[in-house]
């Protein structure tokens, strides 16, 4: 597979129906009635993606994927904004990677969907040859809200992530107790507080867990820049593997 722009569909339960099965269930004299709707959609991602140096060379090797999630800023329909941060932009600089690299973009006005980032996944490994231990994801600021949730859905199917500025659901921390997680926020952040990676390290320590966490304390929203140049954190993921 050539380094380039793809552009792939995904199906997910959820959002506008293209095709639906309904069911009811009625009662003599009962003023409502219980029913039930079953929807499948159509969910078109375009996204960049990057293959390592020697991929293809033995057809029989898999590599580990490494999935970035990008912010508000980035979305809409021109693949170029996606190169504005993250790994993107240091690929873009001549930055290597020992990962496939898969960077979608989120349509305008909407926020990542986990369902149809699931699906997204699924077509990637059909697409690529990826080691399915491990899978890893990423994401700043809004794409840190999506990496948190799809951690917290599927906890199983990663084997690390990396949030950055984003923030998730405590109640459901203690499901990342087992998962390798690094979190990064910037202590001035006045777009997404702090508490919002915090109180997530909080609850998953409280649960057992034992996350890592780095707080920049003079930086902003943007504790991404720095975050990425940090050749560390990919070192790290790569250490990390699914049972």
């Amino acid at each position: 597979m050539d380094k380039g722009t793809c552009t792939r569909r995904a199906l997910l339960a959820g959002g506008a129906a293209v095709l639906a099965t309904a069911a009811r269930i009625s009662h003599a004299n009962a003023p409502q009635t219980a029913e039930r709707v079953e929807l499948k959609v159509s969910y078109e991602f375009h996204y960049l993606s990057y293959v390592p140096d020697g991929y293809g060379k033995d057809r029989s090797q898999t590599w580990p994927l490494l999935l970035f999630l990008h912010g508000v800023g980035e979305r809409g329909s021109d693949l170029e904004l996606v190169k504005i941060n993250g790994p993107p932009k240091l690929i873009e600089a001549g930055k290597k990677f020992p990962f496939v690299v898969i960077s979608p973009q989120c349509p305008q006005d909407t926020w990542w969907v986990p369902p149809a980032l699931e699906a997204f996944i699924d077509s990637i490994q059909r697409r690529y040859r990826i080691d399915s231990a491990r899978i890893y994801v990423t994401g700043l600021s809004m794409g840190g809200f999506g990496t948190w949730e799809l951690a917290e859905r599927h906890p199983e199917r990663y084997a690390a992530v990396i949030p950055i500025c984003g923030k998730g659901d405590t109640s459901r921390a203690d499901r990342l107790r087992n998962l390798p997680v690094w979190a990064f926020h910037g202590a001035q952040d006045d777009v997404v507080p702090l508490s919002g990676s915090k109180d997530m390290i909080d609850a998953i320590k409280a649960a057992g867990g034992n996350p890592r966490f780095t707080v920049y304390p003079q930086a902003g929203h943007d504790s991404w820049t720095e975050t990425y140049a940090n050749d560390e954190i990919y070192s790290w993921l790569l250490q990390q593997r699914r049972p």
